[in-house]
């Protein structure tokens, strides 16, 4: 509820002054230490601080009035999987329940304007990944979100969640009333925002990462270039290290641009259940004692396939585009700066993040710490 200051430097506040509640009590000749504060900030953040202090029992209340509970990393409900993100939220506003069960979570993403096909193929796929005891997870809007949510609720046993771009009680959107009330029921609606606040168009993008977060891989049915959704497989494959699938649609369908691109890249083609299942991420080393009590998902055993012998540069590197081998022959195993990428290959800022993005997702390299990345072959 502090202006200017986001989970990031919350964190980093938090670990510098020992404790949430020291954090809270910090003064702007603490916040100026703080990396990203400094001084220009320091004052306008602790007087907000201050300010929002005052009105945390008012929140608690308003979120209980409204069903709601708020919980942060420190309990047990908390995802496992949220907690490995660059920059989990400090908190979560919950209406329903979070189960440890949903460590096994797949994301599905796609446009509001989706074609019939989508809106059939992403409640198809919420229903198979519910069935084999998959949660759903997904944004609440228009078109593709909300047919998976559907899909997975087709299944007796199948749970889903919701991550909202507002506040748990401001249901956007309004035709989506019932469908929450469900998913409630279900699984859960959340959001990081504050009670009340509205569906602003900034909230999306960052509520993006926490559905990619809490997924061990997401699924993109349909996406045009500027869909929201290649933000979250962006976001999941680059910055949170998840894998990314993709659904192939009509060559002449402009929602087909964002999977068969996905594609194209790096990701993997789905046309079936088992095409997600054989390629879910591992659970994080936290997470591996709490699985041991949920049940497993359901996928008959694949037999790997033998490990490829180390390709040369010369054999691989022919299969990169032109601007895609400058960036590669600018990297080398140790950590270099998006800066430093950008100055040596003498391309657009613009250029070099969308190429290392396919670049992540197709392997070739990996983000280490911030906006550092480094090759992996």
């Amino acid at each position: 509820m502090t202006r200017n200051i986001g989970p990031i430097l919350a964190h980093r506040l938090i670990e510098a002054t020992g404790s949430a509640a020291a954090a809270c009590n910090s003064n702007a000749n603490v916040l100026r230490q703080i990396d990203g504060i400094g001084a220009g900030k320091s004052t306008a953040i602790a007087t907000s601080l201050q300010n929002a202090a005052k009105l945390v029992d008012a929140e608690i209340d308003r979120a209980v009035a409204c069903g709601a509970q708020i919980i942060c990393p420190e309990d047990e409900s908390y995802s496992v999987l949220l907690k490995t993100i660059p920059d989990p939220p400090l908190v979560l506003y919950v209406k329903g329940t979070l189960e440890p069960r949903d460590l096994h979570a797949v994301a599905i993403v796609g446009s509001r304007r989706c074609s019939f096909y989508g809106r059939e193929q992403a409640e198809r796929f919420g229903a198979l990944l519910g069935g084999a005891g998959v949660t759903v997870i997904s944004g609440g809007a228009r078109g593709i979100d909300s047919a998976a949510h559907r899909g997975a609720m087709s299944h007796p046993q199948g749970r889903t969640i919701a991550v909202l771009g507002s506040g748990v009680n401001v249901v956007y959107p309004p035709e989506n009333q019932s469908l929450f009330e469900q998913i409630a029921r279900r699984g859960a609606v959340i959001s990081e925002y504050p009670i009340d606040t509205p569906p602003l168009a900034d909230n999306f993008p960052r509520r993006n990462r926490i559905v990619s977060g809490l997924s061990r891989g997401v699924l993109v049915v349909e996406a045009d270039e500027r869909s929201g959704a290649l933000i979250t497989a962006r976001q999941a494959g680059v910055d949170q290290g998840r894998p990314v699938f993709a659904l192939p649609g009509r060559v002449d369908n402009k929602l087909s641009i964002g999977p068969h691109q996905l594609i194209r890249d790096g990701a993997t083609l789905v046309t079936k259940l088992e095409d997600i299942l054989e390629d879910l991420g591992p659970l994080p080393v936290e997470a591996m004692e709490e699985s041991r009590s949920i049940p497993s998902i359901e996928i008959p055993p694949a037999v790997p396939d033998p490990t490829p012998p180390p390709m040369n540069e010369a054999d691989w590197l022919p299969n990169l585009s032109p601007t895609q081998q400058t960036l590669m022959q600018q990297m080398s195993s140790d950590a270099i700066s998006i800066d430093a990428i950008i100055d040596r290959s003498g391309l657009d800022a613009s250029v070099v993040m969308r190429e290392l993005t396919f670049l992540s997702l197709k392997g070739f390299v990996k983000r280490t710490e911030g906006q550092t990345y480094r090759r992996v072959r």
